[in-house]
């Protein structure tokens, strides 16, 4: 369900991920084609933000519509219009809600149904008692009926292997148009399940753990600033470009990265001694703005950035202990001047942000004797 659908939205400055389907919104006896957005803290946006427990109240009062009633009108907002004409789900609004539970699992990184039914399985098959058949069993039955045959991820078998294994020698399992389970059937499907882990083992011996997909460290948002003195402990504020910490670059002493950066863009050598004198940062930037900027600046700026960030930690030990101590966090920086180098509450791209995180992770590296 979550696939390559990824959104997010902000709290708190902190991004929320989450991922979308489509569903009907009933409003007004119209039925509206539209996106549900699951958020990994639970909140579920249908036409408003709601808890997993009202959104049960929107299922079972069918505001998100899984019965969809013959010659119903429907809309596509300004897309289209239509009446329904033999329609067909595969939802109630059990099945709908337990996909969104799992869903949420998923964006946590928690087992979901699926996760939960096969270690109840690896359970059963270290330790093959009836007890844990039924607890594997009743697993299986807690997937949503519409997820089970992807259990298994095998597109040939489906499902079969796990509904054969939970219901065991002459049992019969769900949907089951044949005879009892054989011995051979069962015996088959546990050779499937031991040959899957023999599989699962060896692919995860020859794959070198590479850390984290994402931080474990809480985002650190570096709001808009500007700082006119330097400080004795200014905190997370000194990793702000303004931040008022001198840099040599080249024999040329600038305040800050920022008055290095303006200087840097315009051609004008007199300008750019301006700029580099200039008494706050907002002041070179408007220096910078009233002047010819560099041919193919906007092509060479990270590159430039990148080497003012460096040479500022390089310089000032102890600002590189104040970006070293962030961790993993990502850094979120905003820049009301610029949609590029600033976050700003996810319209912008964050670029100062990033190359934060690169020169912190160089930094780890030098402080690990890597490079």
């Amino acid at each position: 369900m979550i696939g390559r659908r990824i959104t997010y939205r902000k709290a708190d400055g902190i991004r929320i991920p989450g991922t979308w389907r489509h569903a009907f919104i009933r409003n007004g006896g119209t039925f509206f084609l539209t996106d549900l957005v699951i958020y990994a803290d639970g909140l579920i946006d249908c036409w408003g933000l709601v808890t997993i427990d009202e959104f049960e109240q929107k299922l079972r009062s069918g505001w998100v519509a899984t019965d969809l009633p013959e010659g119903g009108k429907a809309s596509a907002h300004d897309l289209a219009a239509w009446s329904f004409s033999e329609p067909r789900t595969r939802f109630t609004p059990e099945l709908l809600l337990a996909e969104v539970r799992d869903t949420i699992d998923k964006l946590n990184g928690r087992p979901d149904s699926t996760g939960r039914c096969l270690a109840a399985v690896e359970v059963f098959l270290a330790d093959r008692t009836e007890e844990n058949r039924a607890a594997a069993h009743a697993a299986y039955l807690a997937i949503p009926a519409t997820r089970r045959r992807y259990a298994l991820g095998d597109m040939d078998r489906k499902d079969r292997p796990l509904r054969v294994l939970v219901a065991g020698p002459g049992g019969l399992p769900e949907n089951w148009s044949g005879e009892p389970v054989s011995q051979e059937a069962y015996d088959e499907a546990v050779n499937y399940f031991e040959e899957r882990a023999r599989l699962i083992a060896d692919r995860s011996s020859r794959v070198l753990a590479d850390g984290l997909a994402t931080p474990h460290a809480p985002a650190v948002h570096l709001y808009h600033s500007y700082p006119r003195e330097r400080v004795d402990d200014p905190g997370k504020v000194a990793l702000r470009s303004d931040y008022p910490a001198s840099i040599d670059i080249g024999g040329i002493t600038y305040s800050s990265v920022a008055h290095a950066y303006w200087a840097l863009s315009v051609d004008d050598p007199t300008t750019q001694a301006a700029i580099a004198a200039a008494d706050t940062s907002y002041a070179a930037r408007k220096l910078a703005a009233d002047a010819n900027q560099r041919e193919g600046w906007e092509h060479a700026r990270s590159a430039v950035m990148i080497m003012l960030l460096r040479a500022k930690y390089a310089q000032h030990a102890d600002l590189a202990e104040i970006l070293l101590a962030t961790d993993d966090a990502t850094l979120v920086y905003d820049d009301a001047d610029s949609p590029f180098w600033g976050d700003n509450a996810g319209r912008g791209r964050n670029w100062a942000g990033r190359l934060l995180e690169l020169v912190r992770s160089e930094l780890h590296a030098q402080r690990a004797g890597i490079v």
